[in-house]
């Protein structure tokens, strides 16, 4: 269980620096490149996590593993955009957080739940 609490801080952290980007994003203003960074350190550290969690357990949290993915997915396309200095799209940016936001409470009902 304290395992599923590390996943879950790591996730809550990347998700307020994400909240911040985000911000920036709709609001057409450059990210700093190494918040984006510390952002995708955090969010990709705790899906390593959750992955290697999700294969040594059962029952196993694989809804919110498929939904971080695919936010991943996202979040690597916004990435190449924002480096590659061409314009985000905002729907991209605002699905990739709502998405992620989703595999967020489906792993809090996972930890939480009874």
């Amino acid at each position: 269980m304290n395992t599923l609490y590390a996943i879950i801080g790591l996730f809550a952290i990347g998700a307020l620096v994400g909240l911040y980007l985000l911000a920036l994003v709709l609001q057409n203003k450059e990210t700093p490149k190494l918040v984006t960074l510390i952002h995708g350190t955090f969010v990709a550290t705790a899906l390593i996590m959750l992955i290697y969690y999700t294969m040594n357990t059962a029952p196993r949290p694989v809804e919110a593993v498929v939904l971080f993915i695919l936010a991943a997915i996202g979040g690597v396309v916004v990435f190449y955009k924002d480096i590659s200095r061409q314009p985000i799209p905002k729907w991209l940016a605002v699905g990739h957080g709502l998405i992620a936001i989703t595999g967020f409470i489906f792993l809090l009902m996972y930890t939480f739940g009874s």
